[in-house]
């Protein structure tokens, strides 16, 4: 076993497990709230859209979550290598939502509050997504 791929292995999850928190919290909230809990929270994008494409957000968001974990663990631990190019997309997906929020919070005039995150997110997404191709693979 190479010892970079352990060291990209570690750094993938390192960077991973705060990562899925923070969409798996998001999403769950899009997915479970009601539009007037949304709005109260200071989700006010979602008066700007049919609410079906609020809870298809929060769905690609959980979606995205369950591929970063779950396909990296099928490709580690169980030697699915198969299953390590659809850790590689839904990091890639999750970096692709956080441009298009960058966009839809810029035109809204709200980067001043929403810049940091969706930059923090897009650059940890685009990292896991980027050293998921280069070291991915079954470790065992």
């Amino acid at each position: 076993m190479d010892p970079v791929q352990i060291i990209g292995a570690v750094v993938a999850w390192a960077i991973t497990i705060p990562l899925a928190l923070g969409f798996f919290k998001a999403g769950k909230f899009k997915a479970t709230a009601s539009r007037e809990t949304l709005i109260g929270a200071g989700f006010g994008w979602v008066t700007k859209l049919p609410f079906g494409v609020v809870r298809l957000i929060a769905w690609l968001e959980l979606l995205g979550v369950a591929g970063i974990v779950l396909a990296p663990l099928a490709s580690e631990l169980l030697g699915f290598g198969w299953a390590q190019p659809w850790g590689v997309a839904a990091a890639a997906g999750l970096a692709l939502t956080m441009v298009v929020a960058f966009i839809m919070h810029a035109a809204r005039g709200e980067l001043k509050y929403t810049a940091k995150n969706n930059i923090a997110l897009f650059a940890m997404s685009a990292a896991v997504a980027v050293i998921l191709a280069l070291f991915g693979g079954p470790l065992f």
